[in-house]
């Protein structure tokens, strides 16, 4: 006989099934064929064009892998490599019209709420960021917010 699951197993049965039920990889691959790393390169560059190293350091991967990253997105028509007005050595990664419009979707497909949480009502929003603000602050190597220090 199986014991009774605790309050916070139900409760984290109940978010994985919801979270995981948010397939927003497999949406990015529908929408953009693109995986999660190249759209957020291209979130990234299209606050700002970036050298290679900027990229590779930005992405914590190494230097040849941001040039086959780059060269997979120039070989799409999604971005181009120019002179860099600052540094006549290196080069800045610049997403073209057609990156812009990729970097709006997959922004989209990656930070818009499920329609559920969307229609909840304010108060439940508020108990339900108070409650994952205390959640992420004790996980290790972030800070207050969430995020990584």
């Amino acid at each position: 006989m199986n014991p009774e699951p605790t309050p916070a197993a139900q409760v984290w049965t109940e978010m994985l099934a919801f979270v995981t039920g948010q397939d927003r990889l497999r949406a990015l691959r529908l929408e953009l064929d693109l995986g999660v790393g190249k759209a957020e390169l291209l979130i990234k560059l299209a606050e700002a064009p970036m050298t290679l190293r900027e990229i590779a350091q930005a992405a914590e991967v190494d230097p040849s892998a941001a040039t086959v990253a780059v060269d997979r997105l120039e070989r799409r028509g999604l971005a181009e490599r120019r002179a860099n007005p600052g540094d006549k050595r290196s080069r800045l990664v610049h997403l073209t019209e057609a990156g812009l419009q990729a970097a709006a979707a997959a922004r989209r497909i990656l930070t818009e709420p499920p329609a559920a949480l969307a229609a909840l009502e304010a108060a439940d929003l508020a108990t339900l960021t108070r409650i994952f603000a205390t959640m992420a602050a004790g996980l290790p190597g972030k800070d207050g917010g969430g995020r990584p220090r």
